[in-house]
């Protein structure tokens, strides 16, 4: 690649013999025209002069002035040859130059290479010139002329223009690299210095002197000023790296802490849930337990009367009448209240340990959707709220009991909470139904429904429409956290303001990752089929006393 010095001093010797040579050329062709002038007209006066001063003597038959009239035509160098033929057109003499310049009278034929002019010689007799007798011809006489002298002075002529044009290239050359020295050093030393500059650190590269006072003098202040400026501005640029890599750190660790919170939130989330499960089961246990305690107390006065009675010898058959009338009653209260507090107690105990744990196992859809909402009775009876099911009994969960308790939760938890206004009477109905591999659950509520605008940030984490009346906005984030990262599922919502709200998860029914299940897994999953066929048996021998809620 050509620098941009030699692309100057080449394209100025273009330049320069470009011009020469069309220079030149005109010269050569000028010198060419005037050489065929001059060569015409010496041919057209040796030819002239012969025929004026060689018809007396060809006449006379003087052979001797002949030759000397030929011999001082042939003083030019052009002239080659000279033939003198008389009128018989026998040659009478004749002459041409050797090879070493002399005259010598010719043995063979012309010369090849020579330029032939012909002239005819016509004896006028100068008495005769008032007659009427016309001229006499006497002969012919040949000339031959060279172009050798036209051709070495053209010659000679173009060896000496390109020796011009090669002087003059050098010198120009030579001058050019003289001036562009003093352009180009100093452009040398802005080029490696901005090289140092790209390559190396600011503060490694030393400020180009600045004594010239001339225009590049001025371009070396401003590369000057350019590298100040610029050390300038990457220090500062290196500040602010610093300070922002500080901040990233500040950064990372505030995320961390917010990380921590977050968890600590949901934690107290799910504490307080649990803490409000725990106070509304003890509440609703102690009616079952209540009513089982008074009619064990009944039983043992009416067994203690007919004790006494037997011991005093008067037992009547009315006594016994009574006391087994009471004591059927009261068995009948103590076992239906019995199974009551215990399914109470089955569903908290499995309810409290599912969401203390992240254990994961199978169960039974439909029932862990029964015991979820039995233990949300107590909240549930304060409101003129029903829950309605509508679902296979027979649909397997592989997954995690624990989260699916607090979606559900949740879900049930914000529809009571916002869909419905106190002493509103409403409906949400749990309908769940299996699609090959994949479980959908809808949950739905007939209650205000939800603004557009609202709907989709309904999941975003402290987002709530109850500020300062007690909602933290981190129920339904939970929920859809849930949903999507643990559950590796989907969840969507729809509502129309003043008809209600649904929202629709899909879940798999085996979730990814599975585990096989331990522990905890035997006591609900042992036997899902004696389960699901007991449970209508169960709910029988509860009675209507037993229902919850």
């Amino acid at each position: 690649m050509f620098s941009i010095q030699s692309r100057l001093k080449l394209l100025f010797v273009l330049i320069v013999t470009l011009v020469l040579a069309i220079s030149g050329s005109y010269a050569q062709y000028s010198l060419g025209k005037e050489l065929e002038s001059s060569h015409q007209r010496l041919r057209e006066g040796v030819l002239t002069r012969l025929a004026i001063s060689l018809p007396p003597a060809l006449w006379d038959f003087d052979k001797a002035k002949v030759d000397t009239i030929i011999e001082a035509e042939m003083l030019p160098l052009e002239v080659e040859s000279i033939r003198v033929y008389d009128s018989a057109v026998e040659l009478f003499a004749s002459k041409a130059r050797g090879a070493d310049g002399r005259l010598v009278v010719p043995s063979g034929p012309p010369p090849p290479g020579g330029l032939p002019a012909r002239r005819e010689l016509v004896f006028r007799d100068a008495g005769l010139a008032s007659t009427s007798i016309r001229p006499v011809s006497v002969g012919k006489v040949v000339v031959y002329f060279s172009r050798a002298q036209i051709d070495a002075a053209l010659a000679s002529e173009l060896f000496r223009k390109l020796l011009e044009v090669l002087l003059l290239d050098i010198i120009l050359v030579m001058a050019l690299s003289l001036s562009l020295r003093v352009v180009f050093r100093p452009l040398r030393q802005l080029r490696d210095g901005l090289f140092e500059l790209a390559t190396r650190g600011t503060g490694e590269v030393e400020e180009l002197p600045e004594d010239r006072r001339d225009e590049l003098g001025d371009v070396i202040r401003g590369f000057n000023q350019i590298q100040r400026r610029l050390k300038s501005t990457i220090a500062r640029i290196r500040e602010a790296e610093d300070a922002a890599r500080r901040s990233q750190q500040q950064s990372a660790q505030a995320m961390t802490d917010l990380r921590l919170t977050q968890e600590s939130l949901l934690q107290a989330e799910r504490l307080a849930s649990l803490g409000s499960l725990v106070a509304g089961v003890a509440h609703e246990i102690n009616t079952p337990v209540g009513i089982a305690l008074t009619s064990a107390s009944v039983l043992k006065d009416a067994t203690d009367d007919m004790q006494a009675a037997l011991a005093g010898g008067v037992l009547k058959k009315s006594v016994m009448l009574r006391y087994i009338a009471t004591a059927a009653e009261s068995s009948r209260l103590i076992m239906n209240n019995a199974y009551r507090a215990a399914h109470l107690i089955h569903s908290f105990k499995q309810i409290a340990v599912d969401q203390t744990s992240e254990a994961r196992r199978p169960f039974v859809l439909m029932e862990y959707v029964e015991e979820i909402v039995t233990s949300l009775r107590p909240t549930l009876k304060t409101t003129r709220i029903a829950l309605k099911f509508d679902g296979a009994d027979d649909i397997v969960l592989d997954s995690y009991p624990g989260a699916f308790a607090q979606v559900i939760t949740n879900l049930v938890l914000n529809c009571v909470e916002h869909a419905f206004d106190p002493e509103q009477p409403g409906e949400i109905r749990i309908h769940a139904r299996l699609d090959v591999d994949v479980v959908e659950l809808e949950l739905s509520d007939n209650g205000k429904g939800i603004a557009p605008e609202l709907l989709e940030r309904i999941f975003e984490p402290f987002f709530t429409t109850r500020r300062g009346q007690g909602g933290t906005g981190l129920g339904l984030n939970i929920v859809y956290n849930l949903v999507v990262k643990q559950f590796n599922g989907t969840i969507s919502v729809r509502s129309t303001l003043g008809h209600g709200t649904c929202f629709t998860l899909r879940l798999a029914r085996v979730a990814p990752q599975a585990v096989p299940a331990t522990g905890g897994a035997e006591s609900a999953g042992a036997a899902f089929p004696e389960r699901i066929a007991a449970r209508p048996a169960v709910r029988q021998a509860m009675g209507d006393e037993g229902l919850p809620g």
